[in-house]
């Protein structure tokens, strides 16, 4: 007697099967299987994969900020607090976050939104940056911010007057935004970067593409990711101040993807919240909804993995607001782990507090480094023949474009692939550094561009880039 699958290709979600995420696709699964071949011992032209395809900072070598993982020890473990190897901010810090845990236990459930004292702390950040004040019932804490945004877009999922709801995303984009819209069956509507003018944003370009996209949708909301991921600008003020009144005059829903906000590199240029600005405009501007994103696992923290972010969602409509909150509580509530260091993260130490200098020291050398690898790539690919890279800004990644000469584009077409993958792969399978097509971001058509993150160590960057350059000559005289 034979079984049928109830669930098959054919007749599951198809909204999971549009869905795409090129940070982990086919070159990302490549990388993993040449690593198993190094291990077992078979030859290839270099000794190790280079990852510079993610922004984890910890698995290329970041060192992680002990007053963090001493708090992370702390409430994992308590026994640990009468141990005098620890110092005595830690220690009261862990017992403040023990003593918001029900039974005092780090493995207990915390209220949906997150930890009200973390939430409060979230609070108080926002507004020592902004000068704003900021209600810390607007804060929902997740697991990171990729948890947030997704439960604030599930909050526009509705057709109107039969047409799926559009969300604006930049062009390059960060591919996790369209695989959300794929996702939740919502229509992309992309708005195109200027590259000659180092990414920067024209109130045509929005116009233009929202108009276009009225045929098939209604539009609904406008993502910005500022600083830039994959392209590392920063926006200035007048850019955040048109995106304002743009989204004012389409009555879009503003989404903020500021996760970057302390990797900030250029002398020349400044983070200014969306909140800030939106707010300092004045009525009607700040009456408009924003929600505003905010992780642990960037800046000069790294801690990915431990997946702690925050969003604050100010104007709702307060039934609305009724509404998101129902649907956060069916998410029980965010891993506490993750709270804990992004308490560390929006309540920094304060000069006098024992591990303050130790913290500062450690912090200032991260986003130093940080800023010298943001230079050697801007320069290191400059120096490309047929290669061009605006100035990393700011956030963890260049998004240099490559002249691919007529042969290559045919070689790339005649094996079915966009020519930024084909050249991908060749990087990949002759020098092991693993980087990710421009396809998988977006890009104007018939130009080609990767992306990598500037977080190898400075050592490794060097060899990174040393071996790129070779590559890259080496490609260039056979297509040529």
């Amino acid at each position: 007697m034979s079984y049928s699958k109830c669930l098959t290709l054919e007749n599951m979600n198809p909204c999971l099967k549009e869905m795409e995420y090129a940070v982990r696709g086919p070159l990302f699964i490549r990388a993993a299987e040449i690593e198993k071949e190094l291990k077992e011992g078979k030859k290839k032209p270099f000794d190790r994969v280079i990852r510079a395809n993610l922004g984890d900072c910890h698995a290329v070598g970041q060192v992680p900020i002990t007053f963090f993982r001493q708090i992370i020890a702390l409430i994992a473990y308590p026994g640990l607090l009468s141990d005098p190897n620890f110092p005595k901010d830690a220690k009261e810090r862990a017992k403040t976050i023990l003593s918001g845990c029900r039974g005092s236990s780090i493995g207990s459930y915390t209220d949906s939104g997150g930890f009200e004292i973390v939430r409060k702390h979230c609070a108080e950040y926002i507004e020592n940056r902004d000068g704003i004040p900021a209600d810390w019932q607007n804060i929902i804490i997740g697991d990171g911010a990729m948890d947030v945004i997704k439960a604030v877009m599930e909050l526009l999922i509705s057709e109107i007057n039969g047409k799926k709801a559009g969300v604006m995303v930049p062009i390059p984009q960060y591919p996790i935004f369209s695989a959300i819209i794929s996702k939740f069956n919502m229509h992309m509507i992309g708005y195109y970067l200027d590259e000659a003018t180092n990414w920067s944003l024209s109130v045509s370009e929005l116009e233009r593409a929202v108009n276009e996209a009225k045929k098939c949708c209604k539009p609904r909301a406008i993502v910005v990711i500022n600083p830039g991921n994959p392209t590392g600008q920063v926006l200035t003020r007048k850019n955040i101040e048109e995106i304002v009144r743009f989204a004012h005059k389409e009555n879009l829903f503003i989404l903020a993807d500021e996760v970057y906000q302390h990797n900030i590199y250029d002398a020349n240029s400044k983070f200014l919240s969306f909140k800030k600005v939106l707010m300092e405009m004045g009525p009607p501007y700040n009456q408009m909804e924003l929600a505003s994103f905010m992780s642990c696992s960037k800046g000069y923290m790294g801690e990915c993995g431990l997946r702690g972010g925050y969003s604050e969602i100010i104007n709702l409509d307060p039934e609305v607001q009724t509404m998101f909150i129902k649907s956060i509580s069916a998410m029980l509530c965010p891993n506490n782990i993750g709270q804990a260091v992004l308490d560390c993260v929006v309540n920094p130490l304060k000069k006098g507090d024992p591990s303050y200098e130790l913290f500062e020291k450690e912090k200032s050398f991260i986003l130093d480094s940080l800023k010298e690898r943001a230079k050697m790539v801007y320069e290191g690919f400059n120096s490309c023949e047929g290669m061009a890279c605006n100035v990393v800004q700011g956030a963890m990644y260049a998004f240099p474009q490559i002249k691919l000469p007529h042969k290559a584009v045919e070689k790339a077409k005649s094996l079915n692939q966009c020519p930024s993958v084909f050249y991908c792969f060749q990087l990949l399978e002759q020098t092991g550094i693993c980087v990710v097509p421009g396809a998988g971001f977006g890009q104007v058509e018939g130009t080609y561009h990767f992306r990598t993150t500037i977080l190898p160590q400075p050592e490794e960057l060097k060899h990174m880039l040393n071996i790129f350059k070779t590559f890259h000559e080496k490609f260039l005289a056979e297509y040529k």
